[in-house]
């Protein structure tokens, strides 16, 4: 709970920097509108895997917020939910069959636990080691059991030309994947979800996309409040996104961040360009033992 400080930002201190993202109010603002429109962008379900009526335990990698864990948790009564996450700001009262921990899912996993189902969704920059990972996710999962890995993919377009090569979109994007690279934590995983997956024994694996508008510009209704809900995410969490990456980590100048920030809010807010992201859900089954 002893929380870092930084460029007026609140940052988690267990393994302090792992995680170059904040923890503070501003954030778990912004990753809740994050889950509204990754809901909307899944027609009203947490998940996509195929697990059945009745699991029994379902862990949730990151668990941020704890917003997708006890959303879970209220529709699996019966099930045990565990969270995990670096930061403990989950809230106090949560459904009696949810729990969250602090701590550091690129440990050992030492639990003798088997899981029905695990989720991880949108954690990204914090991760060093994807395949170990979810290897480690494999072994913990019982046989015929279930891996969902969701995941912006950070590669913005627009079906209409309006997205250019020097957008702030863009250049936001670019300097991401960029800090990631620096810091050997990758700021796009989920274009390699698939094949991390593949790679680490699973069957059946699936990989669906779906479209986030970003702004209100969409003439179909459940894009067009996906893009509201994705553009306040960006204007409200620029100075997030960009503190420690492009201050600290791309040795940006405070002034430079903030004429980037200014310039990413006047785009999204315009509604000249059409960018898009992909919402990458991969999913896969352990094999059933003897198979």
């Amino acid at each position: 709970m002893e929380y870092e400080w930084k460029y007026d930002r609140r940052y988690h201190s267990y393994q302090a920097g792992l995680y170059c993202f904040p923890n503070d109010d501003i954030e778990q603002n912004r990753l809740d509108m994050l889950h509204h429109a990754f809901l909307l962008a899944l027609d009203d379900r947490l998940f996509l895997a195929p697990i059945g009526e009745n699991p029994s335990r379902i862990l949730d990698v990151g668990a941020g917020t704890g917003i997708w864990t006890m959303d879970v948790g209220d529709e699996y009564p019966s099930a045990g939910v565990r969270g995990y996450d670096l930061s403990p700001i989950q809230p106090q009262h949560v459904p009696p069959n949810v729990e969250f921990f602090v701590d550091d899912v690129e440990d050992e996993w030492l639990e003798s636990t088997e899981y029905d189902f695990v989720h991880l969704r949108n954690v990204i920059g914090s991760i060093a080691n994807w395949p170990r990972l979810v290897r480690q996710i494999y072994d913990n999962l019982k046989p015929g059991g279930w891996v969902e890995l969701q995941g912006i993919l950070n590669q913005p377009y627009s079906e209409d030309r309006s997205l250019s090569s020097d957008s702030p979109v863009v250049q936001l994007m670019d300097g991401l994947r960029q800090a990631g690279r620096k810091r050997g934590r990758d700021m796009n995983p989920a274009s390699s979800f698939r094949r991390w997956i593949e790679s680490a024994g699973f069957v059946d694996v699936q990989e669906r996309r779906f479209s986030l508008p970003v702004g209100g510009w969409p003439k179909d209704p459940k894009l067009r409040e996906i893009g509201i809900f994705m553009a306040e995410s960006l204007r409200e969490g620029i100075e997030g996104l960009t503190a420690v990456p492009f201050r600290e980590i791309l040795g940006w100048s405070k002034e430079e961040v903030h004429v980037l920030n200014a310039t990413v809010r006047r785009a999204v807010a315009c509604g000249d360009t059409h960018a898009i992201f992909d919402f990458v859900v991969v999913t896969g089954m352990k094999p059933m033992a003897g198979l």
